[in-house]
């Protein structure tokens, strides 16, 4: 609505939209001051301060921000001092006496986590803030924060093709009784067929890996992407043996998923990732797709969806 993902929107329309979502249900809201910045943190308090009572805004702190407050940042910032100034402002700006959920947006290499966690601690204790959030941490942070103030909830990326928090981050947060709010469940677009050859992008956005790439390699991309997202989860270097892993949570409420992707060196030949591929990329290609000359990948060239 205010920042990323193209221009801003209409105000008066996204006040009408975010009331209306909150009439049909939707009860959980998510910012931070960087969006805008600032202007993303107004809107919410617009739109939804006659609404206090029945919805749950966490915003976020942790960068530093361009002097000039034009979009973006210029580094993290999570110095104490900082953190309690951001929720000074950030109150102000969504107009709600206290923060339900205070996430650092990013951990700073430069702030023991345990610092930034007895911050929070001391905001909670003034009641600026009633919960105390991490976003893209890892294990060890997560219980070193957790040690301190008790972390409520954990945000990361979290799809069919960025699945990183399977390996430790989910069972940490299944052991300490954490909450984990998956943003991009979708994929940025990729996964649900919006992005295709056509599309453009703003600055900000086209500057995201992913749609970069698609941006420059058009047409083949979307087949590539897939096997990608099947087959890598984001690793470099995976085998290709599971192409399709599962991705549906144990009936017994468990974060982790059944079928789980095995990695590892690239040790088949050449004629059995020529097979486990060529369904999944090529299965519509008329002629038989050309190898790429990087030695050992095969990925194919010139296959259409």
């Amino acid at each position: 609505m205010s920042f990323s993902y193209g221009p801003p929107a209409d105000k008066r329309e996204m006040i009408s939209l975010l009331r209306t979502a909150v009439e049909r249900g939707i009860t959980f809201f998510d910012t931070a001051e960087v969006y805008g910045p600032y202007t993303n943190e107004e809107l919410l308090g617009e739109a939804l301060s006659p609404l206090r009572d029945r919805v749950v805004i966490a915003t976020k702190f942790g960068f530093k921000l361009k002097p000039d407050g034009s979009p973006g940042f210029v580094g993290p910032n999570s110095r104490p001092e900082r953190i309690k100034q951001v929720a000074e402002d950030s109150i102000k700006r969504l107009k709600v006496d206290a923060i339900d959920l205070f996430y650092q947006h990013r951990v700073d290499p430069n702030v023991p986590i345990e610092d930034v966690a007895g911050a929070v601690k001391e905001l909670i204790q003034e009641g600026k803030v009633k919960h105390f959030g991490l976003s893209e941490a890892g294990a060890k942070t997560i219980r070193r924060a957790h040690s301190v103030q008790p972390v409520t909830a954990v945000q990361s990326e979290y799809s069919l093709w960025t699945r990183g928090p399977e390996a430790e981050v989910l069972p940490t947060l299944e052991e300490l009784g954490i909450g984990f709010v998956p943003y991009s469940p979708l994929g940025k677009g990729f996964l649900t067929g919006k992005i295709n050859e056509s599309t453009t992008f703003d600055s900000p956005t086209s500057a995201t890996p992913f749609l970069a790439l698609r941006r420059r390699l058009g047409r083949r991309t979307r087949p590539w992407l897939i096997c990608w997202a099947r087959s890598h989860n984001g690793r470099r270097r995976p085998r290709l043996r599971s192409r399709s892993p599962g991705c549906s949570p144990k009936s017994h409420g468990s974060f982790q998923s059944q079928a789980r992707p095995s990695w590892g060196g690239w040790k088949k030949t050449s004629e059995q990732l020529q097979s486990n591929l060529r369904p999944t990329i090529c299965a519509r290609s008329k002629a038989p797709p050309q190898r790429s000359r990087w030695k050992g990948n095969a990925i194919r060239k010139r296959c259409s969806a």
